[in-house]
């Protein structure tokens, strides 16, 4: 039985992400698919408490009782950056700013910072309100190091910049598929996948 997934997010980046990751055992559908327009307010201090405060935004809009409600929060953490932009990531260099706009600030603040303290994790928080009201949470992890440069053009967001740990690869580089088999997107949607697996 295929069971519907509405995400709880308005970047169509992400949203094409998660359908792949998600493949054909979900359909998978936007608040733009169901003509929901809500600015979901992200003032959680955690990945956590944001993927959370985004389902339960969502919740009174949904109206089949079947659908599961996912949302992710996701970020960069730098280590010599104390763990910024974390949860900023998606505004570090301002409201409404570029995902260039958010690299060049990186960049920036990292250009005396040696090769040897360049680490680096990309996380995301996955939740999940199930059709019974239960809320799942669960997170992925990669480690890798921020580039002295643009070390590729493809992905979006600090992908261009980012060099993968386990592989050597910088996300810019992959493909669409090579990126979403190991990224931290990837980790988070498959212990997603094996939460509802367990539950239905």
């Amino acid at each position: 039985m295929t069971r519907t997934i509405l995400l709880a997010t308005g970047n169509q980046d992400k949203a094409k992400e998660l359908k792949a990751m998600l493949g054909d055992d979900f359909e998978v559908l936007t608040m733009k698919d169901l003509g929901i327009k809500l600015e979901i307010i992200e003032d959680g201090l955690t990945y956590e408490a944001n993927a959370l405060i985004k389902v339960r935004a969502l919740k009174p809009y949904v109206k089949d009782k079947a659908l599961i409600i996912m949302g992710d929060d996701s970020g960069l953490s730098v280590d010599c950056l104390n763990g910024d932009p974390g949860i900023y990531s998606a505004r570090y260099a301002g409201e409404n700013v570029s995902y260039r706009d958010n690299n060049k600030k990186l960049l920036k603040a990292m250009a005396n910072v040696p090769e040897a303290n360049r680490g680096a994790a990309f996380i995301t928080a996955i939740a999940m309100i199930l059709p019974d009201g239960r809320e799942l949470t669960c997170e992925g992890l990669v480690r890798g190091k921020i580039a002295f440069d643009y070390c590729g053009e493809g992905g979006f967001g600090y992908d261009p910049l980012f060099i993968h740990e386990a592989s050597g690869r910088c996300y810019g580089d992959m493909t669409k598929a090579e990126k979403n088999s190991l990224s931290h997107r990837a980790v988070a949607v498959e212990k997603a996948r094996q939460l509802l697996n367990q539950v239905f």
